[in-house]
């Protein structure tokens, strides 16, 4: 127990160590995926990190590329898209939860655009309706998944016209 304390008041002594204790944890942190800026900023209060030794070591997890929210935020886009069938309005709403800065989060969203934003909306119909016919209750169902998957509501009921259901209400 006397080293324990002995090594905390060392380490509280040297800024040095506060670092890279920081960067300890930081690198830990980041073995299971890559993280926003917030996310480790949050991580390292969590663990009682002093606010000095928090920016230095995000500033020096910047500059080495380690953090890198646009590289994150781009990554995360394709694989929502990819692999979740998640919209534009769902990505939005979780990258800026996640800390992402509007400016990249729009950039990161936008990567598709309003064409690519349809035919994937189309594809998870083709998947998931096959055979969606005039029955407005089928339709009904239809838009809803595709606005919980975050797909606009109007590009979900232009969807649902060119999968060929009518849309009219």
């Amino acid at each position: 127990m006397e080293a324990f304390t002995a090594l905390v008041r060392e380490q509280a002594a040297d800024p040095e160590l506060r670092l890279q204790h920081a960067l300890d944890l930081a690198f830990r942190y980041l073995t299971r995926r890559d993280r926003t800026v917030l996310e480790m900023r949050r991580y390292l209060e969590g663990k009682r990190v002093e606010p000095c030794a928090i920016d230095a070591a995000l500033a020096r997890l910047e500059r080495e590329d380690y953090l890198n929210d646009a590289r994150f935020a781009g990554q995360f886009a394709e694989d929502k898209r990819l692999l979740e069938e998640w919209g534009a309005d769902r990505i939005e709403r979780r990258l800026l939860a996640l800390g992402v800065p509007p400016a990249i989060v729009r950039g990161a969203v936008a990567e598709r655009g309003r064409d690519g934003e349809l035919e994937a909306a189309r594809a998870l119909l083709r998947r998931r309706f096959p055979a969606l016919g005039d029955d407005p209750r089928e339709r009904n169902r239809a838009y809803g998944v595709l606005v919980r998957k975050g797909y606009d509501h109007e590009l979900a009921w232009d969807a649902i016209r060119a999968h060929g259901g009518r849309a009219d209400e």
